[in-house]
C-alpha cells in the first residue's frame, strides 16, 4: 500500500491509499478519481514527502491517528456510532427488516450488508445508510 498526497483543480488537498503507484495510475487514466471535498475528477499527485519511522508504534499511530479535520469528524463519528448502536455483522439486513416488520423492538444498529440485501432494504421502504468507515474488527 502506498498513500499519496493529492490535490484537485480547486486546490483542494487530500491523501488516499492506492494498492501501488501503477493502481493509481490507472484510476487517474481511467477518471475513476475525486476530490473529497467538491467532487472534481481533475486530480494530480502533488509534492510529498515520505515518513519514515524509527519505530513501530510511530508507523501504527501514523497510520491510525487522524490527520486533517475531515478524518478527525470521521473519527468522531465513528466512535458515536459505535458507542451508541449494536454491531450486528452480516446479519445486518436480517435484523433491519425484523425491527422494520415489528419482529424485533427498534433499536440503533450498523454492521455488513450485500449490495443486492442493502438494495432490497431500499426498495422494501427499509430506511438505511452506508457508513464512511469499516468496524473496527476489520481493520488490519
Amino acid at each position: 500500500m502506498i498513500r499519496f498526497s493529492l490535490k484537485c483543480n480547486k486546490n483542494h488537498s487530500f491523501e488516499s491509499w492506492f494498492q501501488s503507484s501503477e493502481a493509481y495510475e490507472k484510476l487517474a487514466v481511467a477518471g475513476l478519481l475525486s476530490c473529497v471535498e467538491c467532487g472534481d475528477g481533475q486530480i494530480v499527485k502533488s509534492l510529498m514527502a515520505p515518513k519514515v519511522s524509527t519505530s513501530k508504534a510511530k508507523a501504527e499511530t501514523s497510520l491510525t491517528t487522524p490527520m486533517s479535520d475531515a478524518e478527525k469528524a470521521l473519527a468522531k463519528l465513528k466512535t458515536e456510532i459505535e458507542a451508541n448502536s449494536e454491531y450486528v455483522g452480516m446479519n445486518f439486513a436480517i435484523e433491519a427488516r425484523a425491527m422494520h416488520d415489528g419482529e424485533q423492538p427498534a433499536r440503533s444498529i450498523y454492521g455488513e450488508a450485500k449490495p443486492e440485501e442493502a438494495k432490497a432494504l431500499i426498495e422494501d421502504g427499509i430506511r438505511v445508510a452506508p457508513l464512511p468507515f469499516m468496524p473496527t474488527r476489520q481493520i488490519n
